[in-house]
């Protein structure tokens, strides 16, 4: 490859760092599809993750239109080119995919493509994916294939770098799913904690209102109202845990639907007050979405298990370009030098990664017996 020009491998730099900026799936498949058909001038690219039912579980085009795409219908099956490409795991580069005789035809509405060049994306032994252009955008040789030698090897180092960024992906997907499900778990302990202390007073007050109804009604009577209103109280309880254990609704609700969900779950559940102010923010990315909401929840854990706290106070605002998440407690405070020469880091560590992974910061203010200030500010928003 010594002889592409510098723009060409500039080219390939670009893609490969795009594709290594990403975290989510569905990004990294279409910044891998995107890259691979500007890098090779082609008209049209596509990527499918086949399933375990002989279809595929993702599938991402580019150059294609939101029309067209809605006017060819169901995702293929994995029959033909794709099914070559995914069960024998070597290239194809043909000068006419029509002519092939694995070829199956297509939809009506799918666009008419020529020369093709497809390979499989690889974990080890494993096909993760396929990925393929089509109609290379140059002047063809008779009977011959747009796409030449050098273009497969250019898509190749591509596809093994794909397979890199969508293995990192999945891993920090599956990352995501185990930090949901144990910040479920510690909701659940929480809401089991209050629900407990409400059911025992329901039964305290039944257990007096039994013993007063014959020798005095009247105070009987109040018990027994006590008994309603507890019983209320425990139901609206019930009601926020079967809410709040659902899976996290980060993507479908935003962050600041969510954060306001989770901080009223957590002003019942304990003794603090915890209270929710938000003004000026707009919809973030993903990934800064989901490090502010872990931050947030690290902070409150500490706020509230460990500070004694009467008053715990989340904000979210914008500050000129950035967002700025503030939790601030008037508990008892610690000395963060000190907490960090003895090893003890109340979550900050984790929570400064979290920051500085989104291209944010992190600014601790506290000292003993003046509560604490957690302060998290990502740009944009």
């Amino acid at each position: 490859m010594s002889h592409r020009p510098a723009s060409g491998l500039a080219a390939v730099s670009a893609a490969l760092l795009a594709m290594s900026r990403h975290l989510e799936v569905g990004d990294v498949l279409k910044t891998i599809v995107t890259s691979a058909r500007e890098l090779l001038d082609a008209q049209y690219a596509a990527l499918g993750v086949p399933d375990d039912h002989g279809g595929f579980a993702q599938f991402v085009v580019d150059g294609v239109s939101d029309e067209q795409w809605k006017a060819i219908g169901p995702l293929p099956r994995q029959h033909g080119i794709l099914a070559a490409m995914l069960h024998q795991a070597k290239p194809e580069r043909l000068a006419d995919v029509r002519k092939d005789p694995r070829f199956g035809g297509w939809p009506e509405a799918h666009p008419d493509m020529s020369d093709f060049l497809g390979l499989p994306i690889t974990d080890g032994d494993e096909i993760i994916g396929a990925l393929f252009l089509a109609n290379k955008m140059c002047p063809k040789p008779a009977g011959g294939c747009g796409f030449t030698a050098e273009d497969e090897e250019l898509l190749s180092i591509l596809a093994q770098h794909a397979a890199i960024a969508l293995t990192n992906a999945r891993l920090y997907e599956r990352s995501r799913e185990l930090t949901i499900a144990e910040e479920r778990s510690r909701l659940a302990h929480e809401l089991h904690d209050a629900v407990s202390q409400k059911l025992f007073s329901l039964r305290l007050t039944a257990q007096a209102a039994a013993a007063l109804v014959d020798r005095d009604p009247t105070r009987a009577k109040g018990e027994l109202q006590q008994v309603a209103t507890l019983a209320a109280e425990a139901v609206d309880e019930l009601r926020a845990a079967v809410v709040e254990l659902r899976p996290a609704a980060l993507d479908e609700d935003g962050l600041i639907a969510t954060l306001r969900t989770q901080i009223q779950v957590l002003d019942r559940a304990h003794a603090a007050r915890v209270t929710f102010g938000t003004s000026g923010v707009r919809a973030l990315p993903a990934a800064q979405e989901e490090a502010l909401l872990r931050v947030a929840q690290e902070a409150l854990h500490n706020a509230l298990r460990h500070s004694g706290a009467e008053h715990v106070d989340v904000t979210l605002t914008r500050r000129s370009t950035w967002t700025v998440l503030r939790i601030t407690d008037d508990g008892t405070g610690f000395d963060p030098t000190a907490v960090r020469r003895e090893g003890r880091h109340l979550g900050l560590v984790s929570m400064r990664h979290r920051a500085k992974s989104v291209g944010g910061r992190l600014t601790v203010v506290s000292e003993p017996g003046e509560g604490a200030t957690i302060e998290m500010e990502v740009p944009g928003g």
